[in-house]
């Protein structure tokens, strides 16, 4: 089955969307950003796989990808996925969470040469 990034929206508050048309619109500064829609999430990639986004009812929750790991009251979860990579889990529930902290560690992850 074929999924859009319109499936991981429909049924959701509308704060969803505007999160998630605030972040790829920030994440589109960075240069391409590919949106590749999958059954329980959206992949974000540049040359590869920088972060994911899985929708709520009312809120986003963002897996971002980087070399390091990011020291935030914010981060809810980290997980070590190699050597040198992180996955960091942020709740995204308003746009004003979309700010120049959350766009930088977004940078950072897209910037990653695989």
């Amino acid at each position: 089955m074929e999924y859009t990034v319109n499936d991981h929206l429909i049924n959701k508050e509308p704060i969803v969307s505007k999160i998630y048309e605030k972040l790829i619109t920030e994440c589109e500064k960075f240069g391409t950003v590919t949106q590749l829609p999958k059954k329980s999430s959206i992949h974000l990639d540049s040359k590869s796989g920088f972060a994911g986004v899985y929708s709520r009812k009312n809120y986003l929750l963002l897996k971002i990808h980087t070399n390091f790991e990011i020291e935030s009251e914010r981060i809810q979860k980290i997980e070590k996925i190699s050597a040198n990579r992180f996955k960091h889990i942020v709740k995204l529930e308003k746009l004003n969470d979309v700010d120049k902290e959350l766009i930088s560690w977004l940078k950072s992850a897209y910037e990653l040469k695989s």
